[in-house]
């Protein structure tokens, strides 16, 4: 496993060089012992991972709460978590890399707080990347851990992107201004 720091970079393949063909992103965090206002009601974090494809700089198709499949069947959202209990992952996004249309180039991960409560609440927060060999657990090939408050309400966690005939993942590690996935194409842009 790998613990990826703000754009590094690494192949998508076993070490054998064999091309990698089912993923698990995986989304964990918990609420900082205290946090959220008096009388707000804001008892939990509802943190959403989403998932954009790109198709050059076109968006294709994206994978999140209200959305949970693409439309080439690559990509599902699991579910939404809207309090972050419990162990493990809070959220899951599994990817099948040899499903993705060809005219597909990039795969964007995004974190955002849905009820607007910025990132510098949150506990532990963590993206990492699972091989889904159809166990449980799978083998963890990369993780970037959220270690600093983020003054904002989402994270551009990672980009996973063609080369050549592979595929990479970038960790991105950013904060941007966004509450619901499907408002922040604008900002995302940048990133593809």
């Amino acid at each position: 496993m790998i613990e990826l720091t703000r754009g590094q970079e690494m192949v998508l393949a076993r070490e054998d060089g064999r091309p990698l063909g089912r993923l698990r992103m995986g989304l964990g965090w918990d609420k900082k012992p205290g946090a959220g206002f008096i009388g707000s009601g804001a008892a939990d974090f509802d943190l959403d991972a989403s998932a954009f494809q790109y198709a050059g700089p076109q968006l294709f198709d994206l994978a999140f709460f209200n959305h949970l499949e693409t439309r080439d069947g690559s990509v599902v959202h699991l579910g939404d978590n809207i309090s972050g209990r419990g162990e493990g992952d809070d959220e899951v996004i599994t990817i099948d890399l040899e499903k993705v249309w060809p005219t597909v180039d990039t795969i964007l991960f995004l974190v955002s707080s849905y009820q607007g409560q910025t990132l510098e609440w949150v506990h532990s927060a963590y993206c990492r990347l699972v091989e889904d060999d159809g166990t449980e657990d799978g083998t963890e090939l990369a993780r970037f851990t959220l270690t600093q408050g983020v003054p904002r309400t989402g994270f551009m966690m990672a980009k996973m992107f063609r080369d050549g005939d592979q595929w990479r993942l970038r960790a991105i590690g950013q904060g941007i201004p966004v509450t619901v996935p499907t408002d922040s194409l604008d900002v995302l842009q940048r990133f593809v």
